[in-house]
Formats: C-alpha cells, sequence, structure tokens
C-alpha cells in the first residue's frame, strides 16, 4: 500500500500528488539557466520517443472510489501531506484537464461536481470494459498490473493482470496484543482479519485448519485458487506490520506456535514474529515453485508508526540472496524509497528488480530524473515503471493518477537519458534502447511465464 494512496484516502477532495506534466511538452522539467541548443534538441527527440513507447505498467490499484476491492488495507486518521500531495499543488488540474476536459482553472467544490457529473455519465456511456480500457488507450498503457483483492467486474483481464495480496495469511491468531501496539496497527489488523476469514469460507473452512501441514495446504490451495483465476502474482505489504529483516526460524518451531495458539491465546511479539517468518519463507518459496513473481512494499508508508528503517528493502538482503529462493522473482515495489541508491545493488542478483511507483508522484521530474539516471548506469535491465494509480474520491481517481504517472516518468526519463548521452555515458541507441527496457520489455520479461 503506497503512502500517498492511503493517505488521500481522507483528505478530500482535493489533497492528491500531482506531476509536473502541466508544462509543455518540449520544455525541460528544472528550472535551470537555458540549456544548450544540442541539450534541448537531444531532449526533445528523446521525448518524443518515449512518448510513443507503450507502457507496461507494474503496480497501480485500479477501480472507481465506491469498489471496496481496490486495496486490502485503509487509511490511519489525522496524516501529515509532503508538499506536492497538498491541495494547493496546480499541477492536478491539467490532469483534469487532458483526460476530461475539465473547464476549471480551480478545484473548488462546486467545480469538482462537474469532474464527478462528467465521469458518471461516461462510465454509463462506456459499460463493461470500455471506460478503462479507454483510460489506457488514451495515455499509451499496453497493459497494467492491478494489486487488488479481486480484480472487478470492470477491469479487462486482457489489460489488467491481477497481483493478489498475502499478508492476511500471517495473522491468524489472536491479535489483540498486536492492534494494542498503536493507532496504525489498529485500522490495519482487523481488516487482515477479516479478509482470512474470507478467505477460510472460499476454501469451505469455518475454522482454522486442524494441524499446521493442514494451513500450509491451505495456504498454498488459496495461492493456486487465487493463480486459477487470472493472478499472476503474489503481494506483501507486510512492512506496514513489522519489519522486512525475516529470520529463519525451523518448521518445528512455527508449528510448536500454531499448535499452541491455533484454538486461543495470545502469542508473544517474538512467537508470532517466528510464525511469521517461517510462514513468508513458505509463501515466497511457493509463489517460484509457481512461478509467480513476489511484489513486496519496500518504501515509506503512511500513518504515525509508520517505521521507515524498518521497512526498507536492505533488510530483505538476507532472504533475497538465499539460493534456496532462486526460482522465485521478486519485485521491489517504490525501489526502495527512500534508499533507492542503495535499494539498486539488490538487482545485483539475477532475480530482483526494482519498481519505481510512488517516487515519480512524490519526486517531481527534475529528481525523479536523478533516480532513474543513476539506475540506468547501473541496471537497466532490472528496472520497471510502476503508477501507483489510486482513485481518491469520486472526483478525482485512478484515471488521474495513471496519468499524472505517466507524464512524470517520461520525462524525468528523457531528462535523465539526455544527460547520459551528452556525457558520452550511453548512445542515443543505447539510451532508447533503456527507455524501451524500463517502461515496457522488462515487466513483460516479468510476467512471460
Amino acid at each position: 500500500m503506497s503512502f500517498f494512496r492511503r493517505q488521500a484516502v481522507l483528505i478530500v477532495p482535493t489533497t492528491l500528488f500531482l506531476l509536473a506534466a502541466t508544462l509543455p511538452a518540449q520544455q525541460l522539467p528544472e528550472a535551470v539557466p537555458a540549456p544548450s541548443a544540442a541539450y534541448q534538441q537531444m531532449y526533445d527527440r528523446l521525448l518524443e520517443t518515449i512518448n510513443a513507447i507503450p507502457i507496461f505498467d507494474n503496480h497501480g490499484h485500479p477501480g472507481f472510489a465506491d469498489d471496496p476491492n481496490v486495496d486490502a488495507m485503509t487509511s490511519p486518521p489525522e496524516l501529515s501531506t509532503p508538499l506536492r500531495l497538498r491541495d494547493d499543488n496546480p499541477e492536478l488540474i491539467a490532469a483534469s484537464k487532458a483526460l476530461f476536459g475539465y473547464p476549471y482553472d480551480d478545484h473548488s467544490p462546486e467545480h469538482l461536481q462537474w469532474l464527478v457529473k462528467k465521469k458518471a455519465a461516461l462510465r454509463q456511456e462506456q459499460q463493461g470494459y470500455q471506460y478503462f480500457d479507454t483510460i489506457l488507450d488514451r495515455l499509451n498503457i499496453e497493459k497494467a498490473v492491478a494489486n487488488r483483492v479481486v480484480l472487478g467486474p470492470y477491469l479487462s483481464p486482457k489489460r489488467f493482470l491481477w497481483v493478489f495480496f498475502v499478508d492476511s495469511l500471517l495473522f491468524p491468531f489472536d491479535n489483540h496484543a498486536v492492534i494494542a501496539r498503536n493507532g496504525d496497527l489498529a485500522v490495519y489488523v482487523p481488516m487482515q482479519e477479516k479478509k482470512l476469514h474470507s478467505e477460510l469460507a472460499q476454501e469451505s473452512l469455518q475454522q482454522l485448519p486442524a494441524t499446521f501441514d493442514d494451513y500450509l495446504q491451505f495456504a498454498t490451495r488459496l495461492v493456486k485458487h487465487n493463480q486459477k483465476n487470472g493472478g499472476v502474482g503474489i503481494k506483501f505489504e507486510i512492512g506496514y506490520f513489522r519489519s522486512l529483516n525475516f529470520g529463519d526460524p525451523s518448521k518445528q518451531m512455527a508449528e510448536a506456535v500454531y499448535e499452541k495458539y491455533r484454538s486461543g491465546g495470545i502469542p508473544s511479539e517474538t512467537e508470532y514474529r517466528d510464525f511469521q517468518d517461517y510462514l513468508f519463507r513458505y509463501l515466497i518459496s511457493e509463489a517460484g515453485r509457481l512461478h509467480l513473481p513476489v511484489q513486496i512494499h519496500t518504501a515509506v508508508g503512511v500513518g504515525d508508526y509508520y517505521s521507515v528503517s524498518n521497512s526498507t528493502a536492505l533488510n530483505l538482503e538476507n532472504v533475497l540472496r538465499d539460493p534456496r529462493y532462486g526460482s522465485t522473482t521478486f519485485v521491489l515495489l517504490h525501489g526502495g524509497y527512500p534508499f533507492q541508491e542503495q535499494s539498486i545493488w539488490l538487482t545485483a542478483r539475477k532475480n530482483v528488480y526494482l519498481d519505481s511507483s510512488l517516487m515519480g508522484l512524490y519526486l517531481y521530474p527534475a529528481d525523479f530524473k536523478n533516480v532513474l539516471r543513476h539506475w540506468l548506469l547501473l541496471y537497466p535491465d532490472k528496472i520497471v515503471f510502476g503508477s501507483d494509480a489510486f482513485p481518491f474520491n469520486e472526483a478525482v481517481g485512478a484515471e488521474e493518477s495513471y496519468w499524472i504517472a505517466v507524464r512524470s516518468a517520461r520525462i524525468a526519463l528523457a531528462a535523465a537519458l539526455t544527460e547520459m548521452i551528452l556525457n558520452h555515458e550511453v548512445t542515443e541507441q543505447q539510451a532508447v534502447t533503456f527507455a524501451h527496457a524500463y517502461l515496457h520489455d522488462n515487466a513483460v520479461k516479468l510476467y512471460s511465464n
């Protein structure tokens, strides 16, 4: 679950992220002295090429604001807002104008009602898959990964690939002690409990299986059931609950915890951690066996108690470099931001990729350019574009967030590659190849099994 998405759920209608796409297409995204003619010409040429590349979006939460299946979590109250997500940012209006012909120059409550009515009319006119397919077509998005509870009847499985959440499997016991730790967990954990209850019912179970082996078999059946229903990967948001540093307990240790607390009682923090550590490793091993990429949230998050240090991608290094998981493909969502410069080195492992979602929305293109340049100069074949699109409310939704993320990435990418060419770090031909890889080709490889 992304910081910007969850935050905006409770800040309506206009506290949203925006993109520096208010700039004309030919204008550089930085407030710098006039560039050389060579720089400007190269940038313009690259941006034109980059705008024509169809995008494979590795991460998003498409849907309508009234759809409860958009995400497995929600936002805690009283959230702080970074500058670019505040309601006085003028960039959002550009998205509304570009996609829906929004006729106003502000997002006052009265004017936003025009947008609400416009979208409602289009939903009526464009039934079935057509509404969101049209949005993808407008933005030159070929396919988009949808992190959702279920895919949803209005999202075409030909255009939207479903990645499903599995965190609920890590919370089968009495969670009162977990919930009591802080106000954020008091919001998050009950949603995981509700989801697990639904998943047990889906597999015709009225209660937790009698033995630990039975629970593991239930977990595998659930994953295979979702795969059969179109799932192409699994997703962990576990960084919102605990550290991403997973130990390596024995099966006997996890089994002892399950047997002790299956029917009641509150496990200690150490006992619960041992159980979760084993389950996490079991699930990523099963994902590898079933050829399902594993997406993991590895970045900043919302809430007063979210731990940036606990959720850094670097905490996963002992897992990512474990030879037992060599057949599992890992996608580190949000690139480990704000530790993205360190996280790129994790992709030296052949089965590890970084996704840039969230950064293109937190960072203006001038700064996002620097992230992409650093990554491209190290492992250009191991990074993928992600939008992290999400419906904030009935006025401003996933449609605008797709547009904003796409424009931000294209502008930043053109600027990064221009510098690389003029610094004689890559040729123009290599730069175009890197652009195709980041926006499209690398993600295609991820989901080709």
